[in-house]
């Protein structure tokens, strides 16, 4: 859907029809969103969740107030709230991997070591992660996984603009200080 065509009618007389053209539009970049935070199996069942949820909740939705799309990103990070032990205990579980990886006798095969240097990495990330409030993670991953610009990921989470950039920024200056030194990913 282009920007202009971005505000169904969801309370005409057909919703279901108007639900079944925004999921043509919106389930893959949503699928990618959750599959990167929970995984892809859990991410078909909230992506059906989702819009199912917009469905029930369609006369809730203001286009005054932003575009479709930040509406169904705030739906699906709600939703994905509910994973957020999980998800917070995966990161565990990989940070203490970290610990496992960096302990271990490293390999002559470059190859390997490289392997072993990017788990630590993965780990040192994921730790830092999970140590996250859910709010600064929602805002930094509906930014770098999602693609949601600034004022979507506002208008997805209900909070002001300038929270979410003041948020966003201070999560990515505390992820530099866990890369490496020498590099600035």
């Amino acid at each position: 859907m282009t920007e202009g065509e971005d505000r169904p009618d969801l309370g005409g007389p057909d919703p279901a029809t108007e639900i079944g053209r925004l999921f043509d539009s919106y389930a893959i970049p949503l699928h990618r969103y959750l599959a990167r935070r929970i995984g892809g199996e859990q991410a078909h069942d909230l992506v059906s969740e989702t819009f199912l949820v917009a469905l029930h909740q369609r006369r809730d939705y203001d286009p005054g107030r932003g575009a479709v799309r930040s509406w169904l990103f705030g739906i699906a990070t709600n939703l994905l709230r509910r994973h957020v032990r999980q998800e917070t205990r995966r990161l565990r579980a990989t940070a203490r991997a970290e610990v496992r990886a960096a302990t271990a006798e490293p390999a002559l095969d470059g190859r390997v070591a490289e392997r072993v240097d990017a788990a630590v990495l993965a780990g040192r990330l994921a730790g830092a992660l999970a140590r996250l409030s859910e709010g600064d993670r929602d805002v930094l991953l509906l930014t770098s996984w999602a693609g949601l610009d600034s004022n979507e990921v506002a208008d997805a989470l209900g909070i002001p603009v300038g929270t979410v950039r003041s948020r966003l920024h201070r999560v990515r200056t505390g992820l530099r200080a866990t890369a490496p030194e020498g590099r600035d990913d």
